[in-house]
């Protein structure tokens, strides 16, 4: 299970777009680490978290938390780079197994389209139109996936396994888990300030 990060460590994933093979486990080595689990590259939903991680990529990274994108499969993946959606590193499993290893669900082609009728689903569905992040239909569509929180120390800090293809692990969540809310907090501001200024400048 997830939680053996021994046991799903020694799984092999392949870089994007070098596609050189490392072991899952060399991802997290001596180092805090965000590994997020997409369903498939052409998801629009799976393209709207990865904005949404994004946002706060700055604060991660300049706290030492590198910032990992594993997908099922490599279909789309060219697509998702060239959309700069994530700002992080980008692998897909050599073996789909590495899913079920984490317990990350299966659903079927009527359970996965339902699915999308979920409110939760319906509202980021608008979202993501309204970003303009579009999508395709290539690839293993009834996948879900999750995120691993890893501390430098190898210690899982979170195991988050979606419920739906909608289900995002909120910024706030994996903030608190890394200790850097208040830092994220306190950036936010900053921008906030730096935004108004410039706007006052604008007008004056």
């Amino acid at each position: 299970m997830a939680q053996d990060l021994s046991v799903v460590g020694e799984q092999k994933i392949i870089s994007l777009p070098a596609k050189e093979v490392v072991l899952l486990k060399d991802v997290w080595k001596d180092q805090k680490t965000l590994v997020v689990f997409f369903r498939r590259w052409g998801c629009m939903l799976c393209r709207l978290w990865a904005k949404e991680i994004s946002e706060i990529s700055p604060v991660l990274k300049s706290n030492g938390v590198r910032i990992v994108g594993v997908g099922v499969e490599e279909a789309g993946h060219q697509e998702f780079i060239n959309g700069k959606f994530f700002d992080g590193e980008l692998f897909y499993v050599q073996d789909r197994s590495t899913y079920q290893q984490l317990g990350f669900k299966r659903f079927n082609m009527i359970t996965i389209l339902a699915s999308l009728l979920w409110k939760q689903s319906r509202d980021a569905i608008s979202k993501g139109n309204s970003m303009g992040l579009g999508g395709d239909t290539k690839g293993d569509k009834v996948q879900v996936g999750g995120a691993l929180l890893i501390d430098q120390d190898g210690k899982l800090l979170r195991n988050f396994i979606q419920t739906g293809p909608a289900d995002h692990l909120p910024n706030e969540e994996i903030l608190k888990h890394f200790g850097l809310e208040s830092e994220y907090k306190a950036a936010t501001m900053a921008n906030q300030e730096t935004d108004r200024v410039c706007t006052i400048d604008a007008k004056a």
